[in-house]
């Protein structure tokens, strides 16, 4: 067996939604960051993909990411794509930059927005600091991390990167359950975290977000309410429209149900 760059733990669970010879796509369980980092060296989902398709990612190397595509935040559940050959990934990511890739997602919000569906324009900036906002679990890690290094956050800002986000509403929360609403999102841009960014912008939070909502929403989840339901690409080598969908995630039914919302339907 060749030496892998990332080290195998098939302690990290993924399930597996399309399959082939040129591309894989996974549906990645909330609480995992999709590659190593500080404090996740062997705990990302790239560890568990070299566990059980390790010579196969290595090959790609570094400069391609070991196959991976693109990435979903820690707290966001949902669809990975991951190429298994250079040209895969190269024809794939060239999909991304035209922006031809389809990225649909689920989202929780704590207010129904107005119109209930529209596009947001609004430039993305990155910076590093600390959350303005925590709920109570995430205040608590942080008093026990006295020393946390600053992270990577987003903001609207008229010097950042063009970003675009369509939505619309699936379901509107009945007004005796509280407000707010189950929201269907494409993302056109690949921004940090730029769908919950987005939807604070028109004054929908996310339920769950620790770090761009306000308190009483941000504990009003278990994790943020974000699901990466849907993806659409032309395969790679075929060129045949792929669409895998998954369902709504399991660990975010008692809040669909808190809200009194439906679980939506798989088409």
């Amino acid at each position: 067996m060749p030496t892998l760059s990332i080290e195998p733990n098939d302690n990290v669970t993924f399930k597996v939604c399309h399959e082939d010879a040129h591309c894989l796509i996974v549906s990645k369980p909330a609480r995992i960051v999709t590659t190593p980092g500080l404090k996740h060296d062997r705990s990302s989902l790239l560890n568990g993909l070299f566990a059980k398709y390790g010579p196969r990612l290595q090959q790609l190397g570094r400069d391609r990411d070991f196959g991976l595509l693109h990435r979903l935040d820690k707290m966001t559940s949902g669809l990975v794509i991951v190429a298994f050959t250079r040209n895969a990934y190269d024809d794939l990511r060239a999909q991304f930059e035209r922006r031809e890739v389809a990225k649909f997602y689920w989202a929780l919000v704590g207010t129904t927005p107005d119109p209930i569906q529209g596009m947001i324009r609004a430039k993305i900036a990155e910076y590093e600091g600390y959350p303005r906002v925590k709920s109570r679990l995430a205040a608590r890690e942080a008093a026990r991390e006295t020393k946390k290094p600053p992270m990577k956050l987003a903001r609207i800002s008229s010097t950042g990167e063009e970003a675009a986000t369509a939505y619309r509403v699936l379901q509107a929360a009945p007004s005796g359950a509280g407000g707010g609403a189950l929201l269907e999102c494409r993302a056109y841009s690949g921004r940090l975290h730029q769908v919950r960014v987005h939807l604070a912008h028109i004054g929908s939070p996310i339920v769950g977000d620790d770090f761009y909502a306000p308190a009483p929403l941000a504990d009003f989840a278990p994790r943020l309410a974000l699901h990466a339901h849907r993806i659409v690409i032309k395969h790679p080598a075929t060129k045949a429209t792929i669409d895998v969908r998954s369902e709504w995630p399991s660990d975010l039914r008692a809040v669909l149900k808190k809200m009194g919302l439906a679980k939506p339907v798989v088409d």
